[in-house]
């Protein structure tokens, strides 16, 4: 019996392959537990369609993305915050607020945990770097100035 696996399967196979197994361990194991569907030809021509949709779906992605990151690299946010007694500013800047900051002034949304920004406690202009996926990484300025 030839089964497709959608799942890895220990000392068989990896998920996508087509193997060749005895009718009993196919029907009473892999299918039933999940691990494989028969390898009928419109399982196989569905697994085939489903694969493309896959990789064109990662290509539009990808390509956003890089759209995305060319957008950055022409981008400048401002945040104003209240200085301190001694120059230096009332409190740090925080991911959170540049993420809001990004939404508000040129309405790009970014989650605040793919942010990587270094400890900003003074007035000036920084490079903040974000993880878009895909290990594709955007780097974008920030202005911090007194309020």
């Amino acid at each position: 019996m030839k089964v497709l696996l959608i799942k890895d399967v220990k000392a068989l196979g990896k998920a996508g392959e087509v193997k060749e197994v005895k009718d009993g361990y196919g029907q009473n194991f892999l299918i039933a537990k999940g691990f494989a569907k028969a390898a009928t030809t419109e399982v196989l021509r569905k697994y085939e369609s489903d694969k493309k949709k896959e990789a064109e779906n990662l290509r539009f992605e990808l390509a956003n993305l890089e759209k995305l990151k060319e957008e950055l690299a022409k981008i400048t946010i401002s945040i104003s915050k209240p200085l301190g007694a001694n120059g230096h500013l009332f409190g740090g800047v925080t991911k959170d607020e540049i993420a809001s900051a990004l939404k508000e002034q040129k309405n790009i949304e970014l989650d605040k945990k793919s942010l990587e920004l270094p400890s900003i406690k003074e007035l000036g202009t920084y490079d903040i770097s974000a993880k878009l996926g895909h290990s594709i990484q955007a780097n974008f300025k920030l202005e911090v100035k007194a309020q």
